[in-house]
């Protein structure tokens, strides 16, 4: 049943008051847009990528592939759209040629270096503000410090400065993100890097150290996804003269929470930091596993004895169909296509 005429003319007074859309029927909201992390697993994971307009994160210890993850989102999307353009905030060095490993085109990145903390989130919010960038990626933040606590000797206490100042940061970056509901506007993608802590002195059932993110309790609210890392384990190959050869690391993810997909999913990616016998390259990830994975798991290639099928091709073996993969791109983009189209019915 419809809205009422005296619902409607409740919203011809408030789109009066504060303009046209303020207020519009839910049906005719437009469907929220995403941004692709660069993995299909992860795409899948996040219920078909990064959530547009909205603030996410991503934390975990030091050295699990956060910036990694957020470098090749980057790269993916750049790839996607020539015109995609980045603002990065630098409150730890951007270094400019492990991202171009990664495949970003840095030219089209404005690095701003700061570890001040109200200068960086000012910034965040003008760039958000301005529709001038695609995405705003905060780098991160236990580096930033906060004026009070800059402006203190070491030996004077400033708990929580840095916590009040984000608090009140995302107060104000919903406004930035938020976006008209009945016209066509840019949309963004802000992501926020974190990493975990030990919460001295917290419980935990376990008998383990129970862990926190700095920069209180307040963001964890404001934010649409909360992704973390971890390192599982390590990629070494043989090699011909003997010996191995340490190549890349699988890398693990988990929702900790998201408000537009189901929660507590988990997806890894292999990443490789230098160049494998297999055929990848330095900085990519194994997409052609990821493909292949995925097309099993949601039924797209079928098993006939020892033949592998999917959309009029067919294997002899799973070596044989994970090269194909791996050669061939169109195929890759044909089979993302039909397992995102899965995850999102209906979706653009």
């Amino acid at each position: 049943m419809p809205l009422s005429n005296e619902a409607r003319a409740v919203m011809a007074q408030i789109n009066k008051k504060h303009g046209p859309g303020s207020v519009i029927v839910a049906s005719t909201m437009p469907t929220l847009s995403r941004f692709t992390t660069g993995s299909l697993s992860l795409d899948v994971m996040l219920g078909g990528g990064w959530p547009a307009n909205q603030w996410n994160e991503i934390l975990g210890a030091e050295s699990s592939g956060k910036t990694t993850i957020v470098h090749k989102t980057i790269a993916a999307n750049q790839q996607r759209d020539p015109e995609f353009q980045t603002f990065w905030v630098a409150a730890e060095h951007y270094d400019i040629e492990w991202a171009s490993a990664l495949g970003v085109d840095v030219d089209r990145v404005a690095v701003y270096s700061t570890n001040a903390m109200e200068d960086a989130y000012t910034a965040l919010l003008n760039a958000a503000e301005s529709r001038a960038f695609d995405a705003v990626v905060l780098d991160s933040y236990p580096a930033l410090v906060a004026d009070d606590e800059a402006e203190k000797e070491m030996d004077q206490a400033t708990i929580s400065a840095g916590a009040r100042v984000t608090g009140r940061f995302f107060r104000k970056a919903g406004s930035a993100t938020r976006r008209s509901l009945v016209d066509v506007e840019r949309p963004l993608l802000a992501l926020i890097i974190n990493q975990w802590r030990d919460q001295i002195g917290g419980w935990s059932p376990a008998g383990m150290t129970p862990k926190t993110s700095p920069g209180g309790r307040a963001k964890n609210y404001a934010y649409y996804t909360r992704l973390e890392a971890s390192r599982t384990e390590w990629i070494d190959e043989k090699r011909p003269g003997g010996g191995s050869l340490r190549v890349g690391q699988v890398i693990k993810l988990k929702t900790i929470k998201s408000k537009s997909a189901a929660p507590q999913q988990v997806a890894t990616v292999r990443f490789f930091f230098a160049d494998s016998a297999t055929g990848i390259q330095k900085g990519d990830y194994d997409t052609a596993a990821e493909m292949v994975t995925m097309g099993i798991l949601y039924g797209l290639i079928k098993l006939d004895g020892t033949w592998y099928k999917y959309a009029g091709h067919q294997w002899h073996g799973e070596k044989k169909m994970r090269a194909a993969f791996l050669e061939d791109l169109d195929l890759q983009e044909q089979i993302a296509a039909d397992v995102l189209a899965l995850v999102q019915p209906g979706a653009a």
